[in-house]
């Protein structure tokens, strides 16, 4: 008896430990995919792009400065690991994605970006020469289909055609940051020490923000902007909250809580509940702005999506490999950085 009630409180532990995970990863997506709907007005009341980029990244690495002091050794440890992540998971996603959203909507441009899983499978199967099943192969071929319906092709490709490029530019930066994040647990796999997660996140900030003041040179920043209001959607709404809204939020809260649900549960169940995103970021921009998307285009979203959980959920065929080198490990890390 003593034995089997350790063994009930012992499953208990564990689907507490997956609830309060799913809870954690609910909350990751309902904080990234509300970054987009937060920037777009301060864009549109004067801001460039790249100047949000920089106010987001920035603001994001000066508040988890005592976690990157904490993680210092990293820098001696795995250089190339920040400066990758940094460069691509933070500058480069960032400065698509949010110039991509000062052209097409909001919702569009993240299901764009979501072509991401897609693209990884095509970088394992050419780039990594590795089988990939009909599964993940349908996925891609969803993900592709309902994007032509999103971009509603039908018509003469209606959107911009440089705003479709940065998003596509954003799910092609998403790319590096999943392979980064894989090559990131080989230390592992080697029986040697993981790079703790929230210090590589800690300093792809840093990275992000030293590389966006080069590109954005905030210097030269209208500020008395963010001392003004922004209208969303036809409400003026502070600046200086839409700002608070896409740091501490959209930026600080939806990566730590996003890493620490992969803990919590399995990557591939992680990664399912990260797609999310997407939707709560066309619902927001549908309510808080007022973009409203076609018929043939939320239906084009849902088949993105589709496409995008089967690719991710999809093992590979043959001999099961390494967990460094399993595509799904690469797949499913806490989202995406947006």
């Amino acid at each position: 008896m003593p034995v089997h009630g350790s063994q009930e409180s012992e499953k208990q532990q564990v689907t507490g430990g997956r609830g309060f995970g799913l809870g954690l990863a609910l909350i990751s997506a309902l904080a990234f995919g509300g970054s987009g709907v937060a920037a777009k007005p301060l864009i549109e009341a004067g801001l460039d792009s790249l100047s949000v980029v920089w106010l987001r990244v920035a603001g994001a690495a000066l508040v988890l400065l005592p976690v990157a002091w904490r993680h210092r050794g990293l820098v001696r440890r795995r250089p190339l690991l920040l400066l990758g992540f940094g460069l691509l998971a933070v500058a480069g996603v960032q400065a698509c994605y949010f110039a991509a959203i000062s052209r097409i909507p909001v919702g569009v441009a993240l299901l764009v970006e979501y072509l991401a899983p897609a693209l990884v499978l095509g970088w394992v199967r050419f780039v990594q020469r590795k089988p990939v099943t009909r599964a993940a192969a349908l996925g891609v071929v969803l993900a592709v289909g309902g994007l032509a319906c999103v971009v509603e092709v039908w018509s003469g490709l209606r959107f911009d055609a440089l705003g479709l490029l940065l998003a596509l530019g954003a799910a092609c930066c998403q790319v590096g940051y999943f392979v980064l994040s894989d090559q990131g647990s080989d230390a592992g796999a080697a029986g040697g020490e993981v790079p703790d997660p929230f210090g590589v996140i800690a300093y792809g900030l840093l990275v992000g923000a030293a590389v966006l003041t080069v590109v954005a040179r905030p210097w030269g920043m209208d500020w008395s902007v963010l001392a003004d209001s922004a209208t969303m959607n036809g409400t003026a709404v502070p600046a200086w909250l839409l700002l608070c809204w896409i740091v501490l939020l959209a930026t600080v809260v939806a990566y730590l809580t996003g890493v620490v649900s992969v803990r919590r549960l399995s990557p591939q169940v992680a990664g399912v509940v990260a797609c999310l995103e997407a939707v709560v970021a066309t619902v927001l921009a549908w309510v808080l702005l007022g973009e409203h998307l076609s018929a043939p285009q939320l239906l084009g979203g849902a088949v993105v999506l589709t496409g995008a959980f089967i690719a991710q959920s999809a093992k590979p065929e043959g001999p099961v490999p390494e967990p460094a080198d399993a595509p799904e490990t690469a797949l499913s890390r806490s989202g995406g950085p947006v």
